[in-house]
């Protein structure tokens, strides 16, 4: 067979000016690629000087990224690996909210991945609608926040009761915690979707990258007009 008839692989088509049409870089998607996969796209991204971002690293992944790129920050929690400069001082602000400590991977997802749009980010957690006297008493870390991330399993009450309280997007996220009937998050996500806070838009169940994604990108529109 000749060379030019041969099947395609498994290599990455990078799409390197993703940050200038889009704001950001490509990320890198780590759950089913294999390591050398995901070294050799961090390092293409590195050589077009392109801040990086793999989401769904598991520990092992980490380990060899934290030991070929030093730079990096691996979270175990959020199962994230980036590569970027610290936020500036005059960044904008996204504000990253769970309801209990067992939401606090989804959130800590979304706050890494705002971290790596250059926003700066303030974490607070546990402050679900069980004891709503928490939110209150941490309404001054969030609430000149250019956008909020809000995460919550069990009936995912808590994105609306945040968006009463702020005048920026919400973007929430339903995790997949909770007893039988939260059918692995989709009982929250349908409490989200139904929300009658109007600045409250909802993304997938436990995807706390699309909406730290989006919550850097409404941080990135506010640093443009300012």
């Amino acid at each position: 067979m000749n060379d030019e008839h041969m099947p395609r692989g498994a290599g990455a088509d990078i799409d390197l000016d993703r940050r200038r049409r889009c704001g950001f870089p490509e990320v890198i998607y780590g759950e089913g690629k294999q390591i050398e996969s995901i070294l050799e796209i961090v390092r293409r991204l590195l050589e077009a000087d392109q801040y990086v971002l793999a989401t769904r690293i598991d520990a092992a992944k980490g380990d060899v990224l934290k030991g070929e790129f030093p730079q990096g920050v691996y979270h175990p929690d959020a199962r994230t690996f980036r590569i970027s400069p610290p936020p500036s001082a005059e960044a904008g602000l996204v504000a990253v909210i769970s309801a209990g400590t067992s939401d606090y991977p989804v959130a800590a997802e979304a706050a890494e991945t705002a971290l790596w749009t250059g926003s700066n980010v303030t974490v607070v957690q546990d402050v679900g609608v069980a004891g709503p006297h928490r939110l209150i008493e941490r309404l001054p870390d969030f609430v000149d926040a250019d956008a909020v991330v809000v995460a919550a399993g069990m009936e995912g009450a808590l994105p609306s009761v945040v968006g009463g309280y702020v005048s920026v997007p919400v973007f929430a996220v339903p995790t997949s915690v909770g007893y039988g009937t939260a059918f692995g998050g989709v009982t929250p996500l349908l409490g989200m979707l139904n929300s009658c806070a109007s600045n409250v838009a909802v993304v997938n169940i436990d995807a706390g990258f699309k909406a730290g994604y989006l919550a850097g990108l409404v941080s990135l529109c506010s640093r443009r007009r300012s």
